[in-house]
């Protein structure tokens, strides 16, 4: 006497349809954990929008994305070398990225950023050396906006923002000298620049 064999064959191919069910169902399984495995997120992983931009105090220059300018931003903190195309980093800044304008650019925007680490107290400058311009178009439209983040978990606040015009290839101007204190507030007076369109909001 023979035993029971679920997948014995039969006159009526039950078995063959019932091991085809059996086997779409396990490959149905698959797909879906594979395509589930990219979503699945470990406990206490932050999301996106939870994860913050590092640096404490933010330093960046836009000029117009269709002009083809290689426009460079040089900061310096207290005590600290300048820190631009040349010296990407210093003990307090990182240059992020140097914009050499649409040359090497797949983003097409025109922009520069510095990150500093801590906020050492004391007199930061603000220089833009328009290092190269093949566009020939002038004057170069720049702004230039200074954050300071306190703490890690904080949103960045704006301290200054001040628009420049570069008029000549090779020209470097400083945009605004300006002191902070150990608590990272703008010291009231502090801010020195030559641009008429500095907006500055004292920070207790």
């Amino acid at each position: 006497m023979r035993g029971l064999d679920l997948f014995d064959g039969d006159d009526d191919g039950s078995s063959t349809v019932f091991r085809d069910v059996i086997m779409l169902a396990l490959v149905g399984f698959v797909a879906l954990v594979i395509i589930m495995l990219p979503h699945i997120q470990p406990p206490g992983a932050k999301t996106t929008s939870e994860i913050t931009a590092p640096g404490n105090v933010i330093v960046e220059v836009r000029w117009p994305d269709e002009v083809d300018a290689d426009v460079d931003l040089w900061v310096q903190a207290p005590g600290d070398l300048p820190v631009g195309y040349s010296n990407k980093g210093g003990a307090v800044f990182n240059l992020l990225r140097d914009d050499l304008g649409m040359r090497a650019d797949v983003t097409g925007l025109n922009y520069e950023t510095s990150y500093s680490r801590g906020i050492p107290p004391g007199e930061y400058t603000v220089n833009l050396h328009l290092y190269r311009n093949p566009s020939q178009l002038y004057p170069v439209h720049a702004t230039v906006v200074t954050s300071v983040k306190r703490d890690t978990q904080e949103r960045a606040e704006q301290l200054l923002a001040s628009k420049v015009l570069l008029l000549s290839e090779g020209e470097e101007t400083t945009v605004y000298r300006f002191r902070l204190t150990e608590a990272g507030a703008l010291v009231p007076g502090s801010v020195h620049s030559l641009f008429k369109e500095l907006r500055a909001r004292r920070t207790s």
